[in-house]
């Protein structure tokens, strides 16, 4: 039976990974994956991968922090019952510690291996994970297997599977076993008697497909198992597994397959494994397939959408002390093993095993007719039953009177073929129907909204964007005027132009962008909407679609429900009462980051994006910051550095890095700036460029710096947040990094990954030196001052935590000039020496 292991969404999820160091698989201190970054660590022969993949694709999905091979996950962090959402990250911390952390920061699993000398980590192509130092490896993944062991990884009895309640073992003494809730063995396979004595044993599974068992004592491995595809294929791993139905199985996956095919299986039929449909559930078969049900009407389901998980009595035993029954099941068995088994069998008569349970303190019995004479009584709390029509016992329960059987509850297992129509024909029928019901509402619609200028072109374009590949949809002009209402709603104004509210035909509610502005060509304004559209990111707003028509250049965004971040900082300009604690903010300050880093550092070409401010920070319906506006600026390929164009791109006064001022090359560390300028307004609840009596007449940022140098931190922050409760080492760090961003130097402001690093305190932070006041500016006729120290990306400044390189750069024929509050600049051809 060939099992797929790995949902739809995880084969998309991994279509796109950033592969780390591919050629060395070595990661670095300091490392950090995320599900939203789609980040991950391959062997150096690409055969394995670390990372994290999907478990579930609900509406809220769930990752595990895994190794896998082609998509199959053959260890997972903290097992699989540890899982994190879209928010969690997987860190390598500078004392050599491995940490999982869940969306709200809590740490869920670690290595423990913090302070021991660690240097690196290295995922090798036998798929162990292991960290060393200068001595050797301390930890690995080998040493700490999960649910799964791989060909050149030795199992010895100190280790232990696990996969929910069941665990695998190999004992000393070279038996392997099946526990279950490590308390009821209920698979046990021993060696034979020529071996005996043995030392160190230690599990084997061999590439060909055998599982074999070494012991110093040994002349020879002794082979325990052989795959049914022993010796056949060639490039095919085999791996052992403990599954989350408590069997444990040989697997067999071809390379790139994505898929696993099970050889073998230690209990042969499923429903012997103790516990498998949970307390006081019933294992039976539907064809070859176990289903699970209850003994009787006076039990229901304790999970209706998932019958594994057992049933309980509509009425406890407690409440009917002296009218209780035994309530018989024909061909049934309450599975009994060690060690229940040798204080709980006795040899009396169906009818005593009956009544004496009845009598007795017990909850149900078993009375076997196989001339064993055999009645086992069950006293424990949990019961695992199995149902069959081989199978020659008889099975009571105790339950309060009235007994009410199941509705004939085995009659589909006595006779699986009679009445039943050929799965063949109910297809037809099926595939006939769906034909029939598409072809007569497609009729219906082509009939009806062929002439309707209402529905016609808008529900079919918008029809592509639910079903088609993800590309943009085009929009025509009167469509967009029809979903903005005459764009009536106005819901704010940029530097690109204004955004209006729009209804889809869907009811989808939209943000409609009407540029101002652009120049460029139909083929080029399509190439870079194209690029926006195949931008995607948990941390940046998604593009829906766009329309191109004549002078006509709009952009279709999803909507943001809370809008943008300047309505809940700034109370002098909102009078609204909106306000964000602590944790709120550094969440937002944290997913920006996040956002502009993806845009810098993961997409294949870099994104300057030119303008990030609070009105380009927009909040969804759970306050989590979606970057705006991304993609408009000219593109800057990092992988050529001899030529670079940038048109029409537009800063905000306030968070213009000083290189626009000085006419010096724009780069990412320009956004960097802005970040940064925008970091210490999250923190303050102030503008940057706001200058009062409070801060003695100074640049808000500039006097910042003097209070943060004095430790005098309560001063910068918002007052506001006070009441509220602060993480103040959070704030503090948060502090530290705005200050190392909004550095004069280019060269010194870290890149975007190292400030989430620097944010989520996975480096450490060094006091930053002061920013100067190399930019600052207002509008309407106001001043501009540009520090005369402003040079062409110097390295000779206060080196910070972390130093990027970048090509030295020439500007030809740079202009700047004021529009409102925003700065415009225009750049001819700048050639990069």
């Amino acid at each position: 039976m060939v099992k797929p292991t790995i949902s739809l969404l995880f084969l998309v999820f991994s279509v796109f990974p950033l592969l780390f160091s591919l050629a060395s698989a070595n990661i670095p201190l300091g490392t950090t994956l995320t599900p939203s970054g789609n980040t991950s660590l391959a062997s150096p022969n690409v055969t394995f991968s670390f990372g994290f993949i999907p478990i579930s694709a609900t509406n809220s999905p769930s990752f595990a922090a895994a190794i896998s091979y082609s998509g199959i996950a053959v260890w997972k962090a903290g097992g699989d019952s540890v899982t994190v959402d879209s928010n969690g990250a997987f860190q390598f911390l500078q004392n050599g510690n491995l940490r999982l952390l869940s969306g709200n920061g809590s740490v869920v699993w670690e290595s423990g291996t913090a302070n021991r000398g660690i240097t690196t980590a290295i995922l090798d192509d036998s798929g162990n994970l292991s960290l060393k130092n200068g001595s050797g490896t301390v930890w690995s993944t080998f040493d700490y297997p999960t649910d799964t062991i791989l060909p050149t990884q030795n199992f010895t009895p100190a280790m232990v599977l696990r996969s929910g309640v069941y665990s695998f073992n190999l004992v000393s003494t070279g038996n392997l076993t099946l526990t279950w809730n490590d308390s009821i063995v209920y698979w046990n396979q021993a060696l034979n008697s020529t071996y005996s004595n043995l030392t160190s044993p230690n599990l084997n599974i061999q590439s060909i497909g055998t599982v074999t068992l070494n012991d110093p004592t040994f002349s020879s491995p002794a082979i325990m198992v052989y795959s049914s595809d022993y010796g056949e294929g060639t490039d095919v791993l085999r791996f052992l597994k403990l599954d989350s139905d408590g069997n444990f199985r040989i697997y067999s996956s071809a390379r790139g397959s994505g898929s696993d095919t099970d050889r073998w299986a230690a209990v042969e039929d499923q429903c012997l494994v103790f516990g498998y449909c949970g307390n006081m559930g019933v294992c039976g078969y539907n064809d070859t397939t176990p289903v699970c049900r209850c003994p009787s009407e006076n039990f229901a389901l304790v999970d209706p959408n998932d019958s594994r998980k057992g049933c309980q009595r509509k009425v406890a035993l407690e409440a009917c002390p002296d009218n209780a029954t035994m309530l018989q099941l024909d061909h049934a068995q309450f599975l009994t093993y060690p060690p229940e088994i040798s204080s709980q069998v006795f040899f009396v008569a169906i009818s005593a095993c009956k009544s004496n349970c009845l009598q007795g303190h017990c909850t149900a019995s078993t009375s076997l007719a196989d001339g064993t004479g055999q009645c086992y009584i069950k006293v424990s709390n949990f019961i695992s039953g199995y149902e069959s029509p081989a199978l020659p016992s008889t099975s009571f329960v105790k339950v309060c009177s009235p007994g009410i059987p199941n509705s004939p509850p085995s009659e589909g297992a006595r006779d699986t073929t009679a009445g039943k129509v050929p799965p063949w024909v109910v297809l037809v029928v099926v595939a006939v129907t769906l034909l029939g019901l598409v072809l007569l509402e497609g009729g219906l619609w082509w009939w009806c909204c062929r002439n309707s200028p209402k529905f016609g072109g808008l529900s079919t374009q918008y029809a592509l964007l639910e079903y088609a590949s993800g590309a943009p949809v085009q929009f025509l002009f009167k469509e967009l005027q029809r979903t903005t209402k005459e764009f009536k709603e106005k819901l704010g104004a940029g530097g690109f132009g204004t955004v209006y509210k729009g209804i889809l035909a869907n009811k989808t509610v939209v943000a409609v962008k009407q540029l101002e502005g652009i120049e460029q060509g139909e083929k080029q304004f399509r190439m870079e909407v194209a690029t926006i559209s195949s931008t995607h990111h948990l941390n940046l707003v998604r593009l829906i679609g766009f329309c191109s028509e004549g002078r006509h250049r709009l952009l279709v965004y999803e909507f943001m429900k809370n809008g943008s971040l300047d309505s809940f900082l700034f109370a002098s300009e909102d009078p609204s009462g909106k306000f964000l604690d602590w944790e709120a903010r550094f969440n937002i300050a944290l997913g920006t980051a996040r956002g502009i880093t993806y845009l810098h550092e993961e997409c294949r070409d870099c994104i300057v994006h030119c303008d990030i401010k609070p009105e380009n920070i927009l909040l969804d319906d759970n306050y989590n910051a979606k970057v705006s506006d991304f993609g408009l600026a000219k593109l800057v390929n990092p992988k050529d550095h001899r030529y670079r164009t940038l048109t029409s791109v537009r800063g905000t006064r306030g968070y213009l890095a000083p290189e626009w001022l000085a006419n010096l090359p724009i780069t990412s560390k320009s956004d960097v700036y802005s970040y940064g300028m925008v970091l210490l307004e999250i923190v303050s609840g102030r503008r940057n460029f706001e200058v009062s009596e409070d801060t003695g007449r100074k640049k808000f940022s500039l006097w910042a710096y003097e209070e943060f140098d004095r430790g005098n931190m309560e001063s910068i922050v918002d007052k506001r947040m006070a009441e509220h409760g602060m993480d103040m080492e959070q704030v503090i760090r948060a502090i530290q990094v705005s200050f190392w961003c909004i550095q004069e130097q280019p060269s010194q402001r870290p890149v975007m990954g190292k400030v989430v690093q620097m944010l989520e305190g996975i480096i450490a932070t060094e006091k930053p030196p002061a920013p100067k006041a190399t930019a600052e500016g207002s509008v309407n006729g106001t001043s501009m001052n540009v520090s005369s120290t402003v040079s062409a990306l110097s390295t000779f400044g206060t080196s910070a935590p972390v130093v990027s390189s970048s090509s030295s750069f020439h500007a030809i024929g740079v202009s700047s000039s004021q529009s409102g509050s925003n700065i415009e600049r225009t750049t001819s051809l700048v050639q990069l020496n």
